[in-house]
């Protein structure tokens, strides 16, 4: 099986950090970046097939960061981490290309599945 790619954008590090460590450690190749501005530069650099995203950040927030990412890499598959549900925000979401999304904290397994599941775009 091929080593997933993937890109975890958060701007609280004491949140990315260890799930970055968490993803690697099942066998995936993960890079991050702290704000939606820094993940488009790194979309540039490194490629990859799965990008979790937050929602709330500062600066640009995950709404615009996503609709970028449409843009600029529209195969990409992005799927939403929130720490707050909002419907509207989640339909806003998927409305602009998110293959779906997770609550925080996430469960480990839940969120290596959805990765897997969202590489083969079997959504």
């Amino acid at each position: 099986m091929k080593q997933l790619r993937v890109l975890l954008v958060d701007d609280e590090i004491d949140f990315s950090a260890p799930l970055g460590k968490r993803l690697a450690r099942r066998g995936m190749t993960v890079h991050t970046a702290s704000s939606g501005l820094n993940a488009l530069t790194e979309l540039e650099t490194h490629p990859v097939d799965v990008i979790l995203l937050d929602i709330k950040m500062a600066g640009m927030d995950g709404l615009r960061t996503l609709s970028e990412i449409k843009r600029t890499h529209p195969k990409v598959a992005v799927i939403m981490l929130t720490a707050h549900v909002d419907t509207d925000i989640v339909l806003a979401s998927m409305g602009l290309g998110a293959c779906g999304y997770l609550m925080k904290p996430v469960n480990i397994d839940e969120l290596v599945d959805k990765v897997r599941k969202a590489s083969r775009n079997d959504k």
